[in-house]
């Protein structure tokens, strides 16, 4: 799924849109009335870890109306001049939704974005899928066939055209309306905030380092490639107990999480592609051949891991 850096990136698409109000919506998803979303103002767009954070209010009256206020709005812009939820969208996208999508998505969102019921809010929680993303004023085309040989075009979770012209599409995503942004911008790994002292304790505990990195109340936005890659770049087994590592090793691990997100994200920003040493690879840019395991804690969800065995020296 988008790690911190890709969903970074997606706040910046939607930046350009607050201030303007919804015209038009379309959308397949199943969680989520879209219709709510007609005639309101996008006010706000934030980013925390993976998560993306956007606030709605009233195109008209006070710039910020309380809870209540939100919820009345919505229900009364779901009025006759909406189309029906059932029907195809307004953009001539059909709204059938792939069951081979809703697994993959549900496979490996559900350990990292419980879904509890977070009520009633002007704040939309945007969780990504595996393939999850957002386009502006574009729509994703197929690139190569699925698994049953068919060439369809990616089906939007979310459409919102605005009376600007533009337009944001949201592919293979769980939203959600809350209150407000659930946010530590201490355990975010691309944020000024960062609390490192925090994130070297978490990773002093017993537990395999590769399962601490992925936990997202210590680093939000950190995600299965950065994990691989980092690793690898400070030379640590992925199943090195982190307490029986020297604090000079946990701190040169929190350098490179540090500098290869935010170099990922750079090179997303000027539109260069991530060109990892080890994440599905089958040789370290050394030319030793890599490993491969499926590892995560107890009762967890489990995440494939590689690693080198001589640049990565497992910890007696």
């Amino acid at each position: 799924m988008p790690e911190g850096p890709s969903v970074r990136k997606f706040q910046l698409l939607t930046s350009p849109f607050v201030g303007q109000v919804v015209a038009k919506v379309g959308g397949s998803s199943r969680k989520l009335s879209v219709n709510d979303l007609n005639a309101l103002r996008l006010q706000d767009s934030q980013v925390h870890g993976k998560n993306l954070y956007l606030a709605f209010v009233a195109a008209e009256g006070p710039a910020g109306p309380t809870a209540e206020e939100t919820v009345l709005q919505r229900e009364a812009a779901c009025g006759a001049h909406c189309p029906a939820q059932g029907q195809q969208g307004q953009d001539g996208i059909p709204h059938p939704y792939s069951q081979d999508e809703e697994l993959q998505e549900a496979q490996h969102s559900r350990s990292e974005a419980p879904e509890a019921a977070e009520g009633q809010g002007n704040w939309l929680r945007i969780h990504f899928g595996m393939f999850g993303s957002v386009r502006a004023n574009e729509f994703s085309r197929a690139s190569r066939a699925n698994k049953r040989g068919d060439w369809k075009d990616p089906v939007p979770r979310l459409v919102l055209h605005f009376e600007s012209g533009g337009f944001l599409v949201f592919y293979n995503c769980r939203m959600l309306w809350c209150s407000s942004p659930r946010a530590d911008p201490a355990s975010d790994i691309l944020s000024v905030e960062f609390h490192r002292g925090r994130a070297v304790r978490a990773l002093c505990a017993p537990d395999p380092i590769c399962y601490t990195l992925l936990d997202q109340r210590y680093f939000s936005g950190l995600g299965n490639i950065i994990k691989n890659e980092i690793l690898y770049l400070a030379r640590i087994h992925p199943l090195t107990p982190g307490s029986l590592l020297a604090l000079s090793d946990l701190e040169r691990l929190l350098d490179c999480a540090i500098q290869f997100s935010s170099e990922w994200l750079h090179n997303k920003l000027r539109g260069q592609g991530l060109h990892p040493q080890v994440y599905q690879k089958e040789q370290c840019p050394l030319g030793h051949p890599l490993m491969k395991g499926t590892f995560g804690p107890t009762g967890g969800f489990k995440r494939l891991t590689w690693w080198c065995p001589q640049c990565q020296p497992a910890v007696l």
